[in-house]
């Protein structure tokens, strides 16, 4: 199984090599791919060094699985170029996620949905893959009507630029700027850019993407995703009103039988999630399980995972994983 991983030095791409290696995938051949000005540096990969190489390079080599995160540019112009030559691409960035035509895939949800067909496979935003994997096993009982969440969402899913001015910030140092404004100490009620209709693309995002991976277009989202100054990962306050009524026990119980999902929820010793307790974690956990008194059939919870594992690196592999056990790459 020849893989390339596009965008291997970024972030994410980094936290893929990672995943790949400790889920010990197939994998025969490894193909990193970066940016011209990268071409030629070694990266190393279950302790083997291994040479960078072009996109154009990588699209010779006919990879079976090109996992992608290069941004949405990238994608648009090389993905179907893998496609083309048989490579099945899963892509990271925002550029297929509302394709009609393509799958948007979290595999403990809808990865019975794929095929050999699907060449071009994307993997949903780092914010809605955590939410979809809590409110699935709760819409498919109860039927979610209405869904309200605002996310505190880690630096490390703007990038390390973002990170270098925390840490800058944080000593006191001049530097380049990610956001607008001073991230330390401070929270920014912006998260990607403002559309016409006052919300950001990170809360369209999880407003489209949501109803599309539960396939139901009848649920009405609306979102406020802010940067807070953390680096563990993304945290969410979500409030949903379903269409029946429920037993918070049972949603506790529903919630600990979901693969991938941890239930911590006990106030009596503080026990809830935390980004710092979930950085380097594959799990999505979730807590502060409690009835919304205000409206009938309410639920408020909290929702806390690593943004660049199960929100990007794990997930793609997942769905990598996915493909080659149920012999869906043409290899």
């Amino acid at each position: 199984m020849k893989i390339a991983v596009v965008g291997v030095t970024g972030m994410v791409g980094q936290v893929m090599l990672q995943v790949l290696e400790e889920r010990n995938l197939n994998v025969s051949t490894l193909i990193p791919v970066a940016s011209e000005k990268s071409v030629g540096t070694e990266i190393t990969f279950k302790g083997k060094p291994y040479k960078v190489v072009s996109i154009k390079q990588a699209i010779e080599m006919k990879p079976d699985i090109a996992l992608f995160s290069a941004g949405g540019s990238v994608s648009l112009e090389f993905a179907p170029q893998f496609a083309a030559v048989g490579t099945t691409v899963i892509d990271n960035s925002s550029a297929f996620r509302m394709d009609p035509h393509k799958k948007l895939v979290v595999p403990e949800i809808n990865a019975s949905s794929l095929t050999k067909e699907d060449k071009i496979i994307a993997n949903p935003n780092c914010s809605t893959i955590q939410m979809v994997l809590a409110l699935a096993p709760l819409h498919d009982k109860y039927r979610i009507k209405r869904l309200i969440v605002s996310t505190y969402q880690s630096i490390t899913g703007t990038g390390v630029k973002a990170v270098e001015q925390l840490e800058n910030e944080f000593e006191g140092k001049k530097g380049p700027m990610a956001y607008p404004y001073q991230i330390h100490k401070n929270a920014i009620p912006h998260c990607d850019v403002f559309e016409e209709n006052g919300y950001t693309k990170e809360e369209l995002k999880l407003i489209r993407e949501t109803q599309k991976i539960l396939d139901d277009r009848t649920i009405a989202v609306t979102a406020t995703a802010v940067r807070i100054p953390v680096v563990g990962g993304h945290s969410e306050s979500v409030n949903l009103e379903f269409e029946k009524e429920f037993d918070e026990t049972e949603v506790r119980q529903l919630l600990a039988n979901t693969d991938g999902v941890t239930v911590q929820d006990n106030i009596d010793v503080n026990l809830y999630p935390m980004p710092l307790m979930a950085h380097g974690k594959d799990d999505v956990f979730v807590g502060r399980i409690r009835r919304d008194h205000s409206r009938e059939n309410a639920l408020n919870m909290w929702i806390v995972s690593d943004n660049l594992r199960k929100g990007a690196a794990t997930n793609a592999v997942q769905i990598a994983d996915y493909l080659i056990k149920n012999n869906l790459i043409n290899s």
